[in-house]
């Protein structure tokens, strides 16, 4: 809306005011003395302060901007600020940019500045809040007031666009941590992130928001109380003391808001110097291409405090114990960030670490060691017992790479020749064995772990695991000791990093099918085993038809190509009849079993699968645990799977992917019983196996109950439509002109997609046969439509918003131009690139009610009424975007002369717009000048009486006669002749000026 965004009071100057709490100092852009350089942002007197203060030395500006002109250069590569990281842990030719030790409070420089623009050519965007440390701009804030059209994904959508854009690469690279937030609760609910806090790292292409939810309590209690003096210059500075008595802005200074407890928790000082140094990874992904691409990592707050409840035990004198993370949670990348995190803790002490991740298999041991090197470890993987007795028997590494070293090995390797003597110790060293998947293979009875104990029996042992065993007999507490840190499923689910599962069952035409094949085979055959009874070939190909048809189904209905499959066998007899069934399909396929094809193959055909290269994987016992391919989908699971090994399963298929709410979990394993729609087989199996946990699993499946609730809500919805006709609902929904109803039905259909092959299942057949299953995208894009041009509609009918038609035109609207030329795909960039520019320039005026800002608004809601944009031709987007430019440039003008007024009064859009209403209003008062000293001298006495009386504005006319001497006074010392008319408008002005950005502040 015009000048005043309601996210200011509520959200944007509470949070710079509680990062004085934080000990941050704010820095005033308005009147800056500080040269900053505008290719990074860092600032150039703070950054030569700060490196001769952590450096002991006396570096001039002029040297300070040399070292910036070579950071500069590193920050121009295309690796996501990798080199510029480097950097800032290590430093520049022996300076640091930091101290990151314990005196970082006193060394270091914090700050934060509001509206900094980043800025390169015509392409700028200003972030609400950056940060910096000794100057260097190292995280920013994005907020938003609560219940914003489109959530936390406007800024997602918006960032995702900037980051995109190569221009703005150099400030892409330094940013280390930035902050979403629309000041909100998250809802636990939604896959997609609409409300709530949030962190991310910088990316090129697809921003991943993270949860916050904060586990040490203690860290609120060494905030600060407000300092006033530092909140008056914060709200004097953005021009913004008429919120000082509201009682919204009162109630959002609390440490409690959202927006202010993820800002305490990641940018206390202490907490914000341990992200930067210990939770950003860059990993190495290859690509379909074979092209390796640069992905930044940030630690998921799980993560973050089980390392620091590692460090806890560890300084307690404990040397085991377990992290107990669900699956999909990130064991791996959590052993990679205590390398890290643990070398500085025993190097504090004069201690060397070494690291050892332990595994049980060979595919298990090539997936880690790929894991820790794509995240710039060097591994050392131990391919003999004789390789392992040397390796156990050093101090050091023979790495001479430089990086952090990460020893791999399997279990087997732990001989009696492992176990070291007394004197093989040196206390100069402390080993740690992280244990991958220890529910299994590391019974106390087995001679691998008594060796791997032995081996040395000072070393630290971290077990970690996603499903414990916990009942009677073999218990994972027993062996490594108590929990170091939990981390649920359900907790997971809520927080984004995995998805409820969907259990299906078999059609019943194919159920019958199923069981008539059986008791065919059965028939002819006599007394035959199971293997053999479901590796024959009338079973298998009847279930491949399934299998195929039911796949073929899930792709439509989901409208994702995609998403891969994984048939879980009974057997590795019937796992290669299937693969042999499956060879004439239209999906290709992959068969992994222990003894079939080489290691090499094997490794091949994951990646193969994780790639999208080929559509299932075909298994029996190999890649049921941590195999992690997110567009895994779909398990055909062929046979009962007990213990933890069936929760390990299950979550095969539980990773996010795209937008989709769940996974599925087809179940074959039950076919000659009827099916159980409650799940209640895997909730026995589960409670068994988790006992008094349980309760943290329970939400693993959509329950009976949720489902029905959902198909009959989907059937109420869907009720009057025809659905089987996509011009006739086409027509329909066209007909509605309330948005709240569209969107229930959008919400509907989209449900219908994710419980499509169960409705017939749980009683629902006169849902599919109301849908052609090729219908139901289509259908669904239709309403999206729908939404999209009432939406748009509505916009333009907003004479003062403006920007929201704009926004709507470039974030939703689909261009969608048929059977253009090549030269009318580049004229459609150009009318995009137009509308942006018009966009951008809108945004950014100060008056609303000007009248050349007026007319121009009208003819750019005239252009836009004319036609459907996306259905504009080749000629008419020409002639488009010259009326766009046009427009553009008036706006420019007015744009610029507006700024050039308002930077006169301190950048303080209120006086900018009172100055105008006087100058224009006949007689005119005074001349410009004049008039600027009149009123500058009033803003800082009305600023200040604010300020010191905070119910002046409880009250409009007390208000005005408040001020109404203070204008006779400025008009009569500057021999400014007026009449009571003249000085009562005056205060009319300035008191609308003032309440309006009250009213809108709220």
């Amino acid at each position: 809306m015009s000048y005043i965004h309601n996210e200011n009071s509520r959200v944007k100057i509470p949070a710079l005011v509680h990062f004085t709490r934080l000990g941050y100092d704010y820095i005033s852009l308005k009147n800056c003395q500080e040269k900053f350089d505008e290719d990074t942002n860092i600032f150039v007197d703070t950054f030569c302060e700060s490196l001769n203060r952590i450096n002991g030395k006396n570096l001039s500006i002029t040297e300070t901007q040399k070292i910036i002109d070579e950071i500069k250069i590193v920050l121009n590569a295309d690796d996501l600020g990798r080199g510029f990281y480097n950097i800032l842990l290590t430093g520049y030719n022996g300076l640091k940019l930091v101290e990151f030790n314990s005196d970082c409070r006193v060394k270091n420089t914090f700050q934060v500045v509001t509206e900094l623009t980043c800025k390169n050519g015509n392409d700028e965007f200003r972030p609400d809040i950056t940060v910096l440390i000794n100057g260097l701009p190292l995280a920013f804030l994005e907020v938003k007031k609560p219940n914003n059209k489109d959530g936390i994904q406007a800024e997602y959508t918006r960032m995702n666009k900037r980051f995109r854009n190569k221009k703005f690469k150099r400030f892409a690279n330094i940013t280390q941590l930035m902050v979403f937030s629309n000041n909100s609760e998250y809802d636990d609910n939604e896959i997609v992130p609409l409300e709530g806090a949030f962190y991310a790292a910088s990316s090129y292409e697809k921003l991943f928001f993270s949860h916050f939810r904060e586990e040490d309590t203690s860290i609120v209690n060494s905030l600060k109380p407000i300092d006033t003096q530092s909140e008056n210059f914060i709200l004097k500075d953005t021009n913004l003391v008429s919120i000082k008595s509201m009682p919204e802005y009162q109630t959002n200074l609390a440490p409690i808001t959202p927006t202010n407890r993820i800002i305490t928790s990641l940018f206390s000082r202490e907490r914000f110097f341990d992200f930067l140094n210990y939770a950003i990874a860059y990993v190495e992904k290859t690509n379909d291409d074979g092209i390796t691409k640069i992905e930044k990592h940030l630690m998921r707050y799980p993560q973050f405090f089980a390392t620091k409840a590692i460090e806890q035990k560890l300084s307690a004198g404990s040397k085991n114990g377990i992290i107990w993370h669900t699956q999909g949670s990130g064991k791996t990348a959590l052993a990679y960030y205590n390398v890290h995190y643990l070398k500085d803790y025993y190097r504090r002490q004069g201690v060397i670490a070494k690291f050892y991740f332990v595994v049980d298999r060979l595919d298990l041991l090539t997936q880690a060691a790929d894991e820790f090197r794509a995240r710039g470890l060097y591994v050392e993987e131990v391919n003999s017992k004789d390789d392992f007795v040397a390796n156990i028997k050093t101090t050091g590494t023979t790495n001479n790479t430089g990086l952090d070293t990460i020893t791999v090995l399997n279990i087997q390797k732990f001989s009696e020749e492992s176990v070291a003597r007394a004197a093989d110790y040196n206390i100069t060293v402390q080993r740690i064995y992280f244990l991958d998947e220890a529910h299994r293979s590391y019974k106390p009875t087995g001679s691998f772990l008594a060796n791997l104990i032995n081996s040395d029996k000072n070393a630290v042992l971290i077990a970690l695991t996603g499903t414990p065993l916990i009942g009677d007999g073999y218990n994972t507490k027993d062996v490594f000791g108590g929990y170091i840190h939990k981390y649920y499923y359900n907790q997971s689910i809520a927080d984004g990093y995995t998805l409820k599962l969907i259990r299906e069952g078999i059609a019943t035409k194919y159920r019958m099918k199923l069981q008539s094949s059986l008791n065919e085979i059965e028939m002819h055959k006599g007394a035959i085993s199971k293997k053999e009874l479901y590796a024959h070939p009338k079973y298998v190909t009847a279930l491949v038809d399934y299998i195929i048809n039911d796949f073929k189904t899930s792709r439509i209905i989901m409208n994702d190509e995609t998403i891969g499959g994984m048939i879980v066998c009974d057997s590795s007899e019937q796992a290669r009849a299937i693969f042999k069934a499956m060879k004439d399909s239209v999906f290709s396929t992959a068969l992994i079993l222990h003894d079939e094809d080489n290691t090499e193959l094997r490794r091949q055909n994951r990646n193969a699968f994780k790639k999208g290269q080929i559509d299932f994987l075909i298994v029996y016992n190999m890649l049921l645990t941590g195999f992690d391919a997110p567009r895994l989908k779909k398990l055909y699971l062929g046979r009962i799977i007990r213990d933890h090994s069936l929760l390990q399963a299950l979550t095969r298929v539980n990773r996010p992917y795209q937008k989709l709410r769940y996974g599925y979990v087809v179940d074959f394993a039950d076919i000659r019983v009827e099916f159980d729609k409650t799940n209640k087989a895997y909730f026995d199996e589960l409670q068994a196996e988790l006992g008094d946990e349980f309760k943290q699993y329970d939400n693993i499946f959509k329950t009976t109950e949720e489902i029905h609730n959902d198909l009959q809500l989907i059937k109420d919805k869907l009720f009057f439509y025809d659905t089987t006709n996509a011009e006739e609902f086409s027509k329909q929904i066209s007909a509605i002109k309330d948005k709240t109803v569209l969107i229930e039905l959008r919400h509907a259909l989209e449900l219908y997609k994710e419980l499509y092959n169960i409705a017939k299942l749980f009683g629902y057949e006169e849902l599919s046969d109301k849908f052609e299953l090729v219908n139901i995208s289509a259908l669904y894009n239709e309403v999206n439509n729908r939404i999209n041009l009432i939406n748009l509609k509505e916009n333009i009918q907003n004479a003062e918003d403006m920007s929201a038609v704009l926004n709507h035109a470039l974030d939703e609207i689909d261009f969608q131009f048929k059977k253009i030329s090549e030269d009318e795909l580049i004229i459609a960039d150009k009318f995009r690139d137009s509308l942006e520019r018009v966009r951008r320039e809108m945004q950014g005026n100060l008056d609303p009610k000007d009248p050349v800002y007026v007319t121009l608004m009208e003819e750019l809601q005239r252009l836009l009424k004319k036609k459907h944009i996306e259905e504009l031709t080749g000629a008419e987007m020409k002639a488009y975007i010259a009326e766009l430019d046009r427009i553009r440039q008036a706006a420019e003008k007015k744009n610029r002369e507006d700024q050039m007024l308002t930077k006169k009064y301190e950048n303080d859009p209120k006086f900018m717009r009172t100055h105008k209403r006087l100058r224009d209003a006949p007689p005119p008062l005074a001349t410009d000048s004049v008039l600027y000293n009149v009123l500058v001298s009033l803003k800082h006495q009305i600023d200040g009486r604010v300020l010191t009386n905070e119910r002046l504005l409880d009250n409009e006319p007390f208000f005005v006669r408040e001020i109404l001497p203070l204008i006779k006074n400025g008009l009569s010392t500057n021999n400014i002749q007026f009449t009571a008319p003249q000085v009562k408008y005056v205060g009319a002005c300035i008191s609308n000026e003032y309440f309006t950005e009250r009213n809108w502040a709220n």
